[in-house]
């Protein structure tokens, strides 16, 4: 997993000096979920901003499992207006010694996807549950620009 997370971070910044945007995650809701998780989940991540509206992203977060993991996705813009946006992402996380708990895990790495929200400096992803433990999961955080955005 580390090393699919060094390939993205050499192409995203590949094109640019550095990233784009850093975001900071502060938590997650889970939606009708069997059992208690841990819903403060500080992170990091930095995004790469790339033509077509493409974003890449890579960060690190403490897990709804308490644990410590890391992330990298791909988002593609489907939604702006003048102070936000919506998009669609797809990623991995590495959840290590969680995949046994999450049912669509390959080993410890979790498949991700959802909808992203941005408006202003403040974001949430929305990602379908397994309808088993819970129905769905939302992250929030805000986002803070470094170029002139």
């Amino acid at each position: 997993m580390l090393r699919v997370l060094f390939c993205v971070m050499i192409a995203a910044g590949s094109a640019a000096a550095g990233p784009d945007r850093v975001a900071v995650h502060l938590g997650s809701h889970h939606v009708g979920a069997s059992h208690s998780f841990e819903e403060v989940n500080p992170g990091l991540f930095l995004s790469w901003d790339r033509p077509n509206g493409v974003t890449m992203s890579v960060g690190a977060f403490r897990n709804s499992y308490g644990r410590g993991s890391v992330a990298a996705t791909v988002a593609k813009t489907i939604h702006t207006y003048r102070e936000g946006a919506a998009a669609v992402f797809a990623g991995l996380a590495h959840y290590p010694g969680n995949g046994a708990d999450i049912r669509h895990a390959i080993g410890d790495v979790v498949p991700l996807a959802g909808v992203q929200l941005r408006h202003r400096r403040l974001f949430v992803n929305i990602m379908p549950g397994d309808g088993d433990t819970v129905d769905a999961i939302m992250s929030f955080g805000i986002t803070i620009p470094l170029n002139d955005q």
